[in-house]
């Protein structure tokens, strides 16, 4: 799957989707993804940058949402443009596909949203890559018929992402089994996303929760079965960021978290494991 400059396959090295939970201001983002770029770059692992124009669904109605799609998209420009990295931000609604698409590289349907068939359809025609995260109440085995929903348009490059499921209340727990299933079933390169498979939904009543400090181990588990990429929400100060903050990881903690993935992605890609 060509994203940009870089490939992304289950079977090629690990490659980051990462950024902030929801784009707070131009100078922002741009301090976030010109710090990510200087770390991939050391690290020579392919980057995505990540953020949201708007958090659609936060859990209180006075929950920040982010900067509008007005305001956003030349900044998803700006900074493809300046930084040289592909952008990856999420859509909620059919009628947004189309603008999105010009000013990034993958359009994101939302985990809630991954079977809502307009959205999905428009989200392909753009010709864009589409990142789908598989809903908390999905099987593995049912991404094979959102995807259908995507080719039925020919556009198949699709990626699709493993983000946790539903397990009790305000708990979502991850089956890593689930990642050789979405890869064997769909034939797309696998996402796992670590960030919010320690999300606790509604777990702080009017705001989410997580428990950050185990987003590396899951990223390990993950990266050790063989995943294309994996999906890790940063922030230079979690504790102070509007939306996400408890399962972000702090800025200053990724190169050591990456370093060990990068090595343990070369072990997983040397010794394979298929179904």
């Amino acid at each position: 799957m060509v994203v940009g400059a870089h490939v992304l396959a289950n079977d090629l090295p690990l490659a980051l989707i990462a950024g902030p939970c929801q784009m707070e201001s131009r100078a922002h983002a741009f301090e976030v993804a010109e710090a990510l770029v200087e770390i991939t770059d050391q690290l020579d692992l392919p980057f995505i940058f990540k953020t949201s124009f708007d958090k659609a669904n936060r859990t209180s109605l006075a929950g920040p949402r982010g900067m509008g799609l007005e305001r956003a998209l030349p900044v998803f420009a700006e900074i493809r443009e300046a930084l040289g990295c592909p952008v990856l931000t999420d859509v909620h609604d059919a009628a947004q596909c189309a603008r999105v698409a010009e000013a990034v590289d993958v359009l994101q349907i939302p985990a809630f949203l991954c079977r809502q068939t307009d959205l999905l359809v428009a989200a392909a025609r753009t010709g864009r890559v589409v990142n789908v995260k598989k809903g908390q109440f999905l099987a593995p085995w049912d991404m094979k018929n959102v995807v259908a929903k995507l080719d039925g348009t020919g556009n198949g490059r699709v990626l699709v992402t493993e983000r946790g499921a539903s397990f009790g209340y305000n708990t979502l727990v991850t089956d890593m089994r689930g990642l050789p299933i979405m890869a064997r079933d769909t034939g797309c390169p696998v996402i796992f996303d670590a960030t919010h498979s320690v999300q606790q939904p509604g777990g702080q009543g009017g705001r989410s929760g997580g428990q950050r400090e185990f987003a590396p181990v899951l990223a390990r588990a993950a990266v050790a079965v063989g995943v294309a990429g994996v999906f890790i929400e940063t922030h230079p100060d979690p504790d102070r960021a509007p939306s996400d903050g408890p399962n972000m990881i702090a800025l200053r903690d990724l190169p050591d978290i990456l370093s060990v993935l990068t090595a343990l992605d070369r072990v997983a890609k040397a010794h394979p494991v298929s179904l």
